[in-house]
């Protein structure tokens, strides 16, 4: 392989633009080929961006999104209201939404409707949705982080009750458990290892995918614990695996070779060595972890790559109000809906 394109690279800050306008809580961005963007909202609903900057707020009518007053306790740890957080896109343009506020599966359609698909498991309910995506077969996968309430109090026990989900003919069911924290999940280019982040337990690891869907064969892929909580992450053509660290607000990649390379660091440098010091204690605080954010994407949770050649980055945050983005050196990896 050629000489990997990231080794030596870094953002230029001055080339980053922004795109987007009072938005709230853009953590999932699905950049479409035709230039546009779909973005979480909290207010209940996904925004359309169109690429000259103009917003359609895609909303149910009786949506109750968490209000832009509520404190920062209700809104990000109790998770009051809706709050859809990974989105993935339907071959009708339909939208999927794992609701991090309801607890549950949701699908909005391009004109409004928002009908709950699943938000219960075997009897039990599904816990913190956080990411949903589709694969080539047309089935979607789920990734539920913990039932522990609140999910926050997940951090400092270590509990291990994350999982993965498979919704396909068959209905919903948990096909791996056992993780800290489960978060973004993508495939390899020919989906053989599914890639999970495990934000608790601050790493990577990776399982094989059987042709019905079952996983197999777990390992830690790279470090065994990244400096920070891993959150979103995506492949790019030449295999690095581009990583945010949510709260530290930075920007990392995983090489094929195991190496980690910083690409951007947006971090305020105190709170981030008092958010680990606390981790570490096993003492993290909604406080603490609020405190620690950057001006750019604070709470940088995720990574899309889009643009007509795949090499536009856009970032999603918890907290922001719009999307930074940047040319990359290297394409991403196309995605299902591309």
């Amino acid at each position: 392989m050629s000489t990997n394109p990231l080794k030596g690279w870094q953002v230029d800050r001055g080339q980053i633009r922004t795109i987007g306008t009072d938005l709230q809580r853009p953590e999932c961005i699905l950049a479409q080929r035709d230039g546009s963007l779909l973005v979480a909202d909290a207010r209940g609903g996904v925004m359309r961006i169109e690429p000259d900057g103009r917003q359609r707020l895609i909303v149910p009518v009786r949506a109750e999104g968490a209000a832009a007053q509520d404190s920062f306790a209700d809104r990000y740890v109790m998770a009051r209201g809706s709050l859809p957080n990974g989105l993935a896109l339907m071959e009708n343009g339909d939208i999927l939404i794992a609701n991090w506020g309801t607890d549950s599966v949701e699908l909005l359609t391009t004109d409004g409707l928002l009908r709950t698909l699943y938000s219960e498991i075997d009897g039990r309910p599904i816990g913190k949705a956080n990411f949903v995506m589709r694969d080539s077969k047309g089935r979607t996968w789920l990734t539920v982080t913990t039932r522990t309430v609140p999910w926050t109090d997940s951090i400092n026990s270590g509990v291990l009750d994350g999982y993965i989900a498979l919704m396909d003919e068959k209905g919903i069911r948990i096909v791996a458990d056992g993780f800290g924290g489960t978060n973004e999940i993508r495939f390899d280019a020919n989906e053989e290892w599914l890639y999970v982040v495990e934000s608790n337990a601050r790493r990577i690891s990776r399982l094989r995918v059987a042709d019905d869907g079952e996983l197999y064969g777990r390992e830690v892929y790279g470090p065994a614990e990244l400096e920070g909580f891993p959150d979103g992450f995506a492949f790019d053509a030449y295999g690095n695996l581009w990583i945010t660290l949510i709260m530290s607000d930075k920007l990392i990649a995983l090489t094929p070779d195991g190496e980690v390379l910083t690409l951007l660091d947006d971090g305020n440098a105190e709170a981030t060595a008092r958010l680990n010091r606390h981790f570490a204690d096993k003492t993290l605080t909604p406080e603490i972890m609020q405190a620690a954010r950057g001006p750019l994407a604070p709470w940088m949770a995720s990574l899309t790559f889009g643009g007509p050649d795949l090499r536009t980055v856009y970032l999603g945050s918890l907290i922001g109000t719009t999307i930074p983005y940047f040319r990359a050196p290297v394409a991403g990896l196309p995605l299902i809906h591309w």
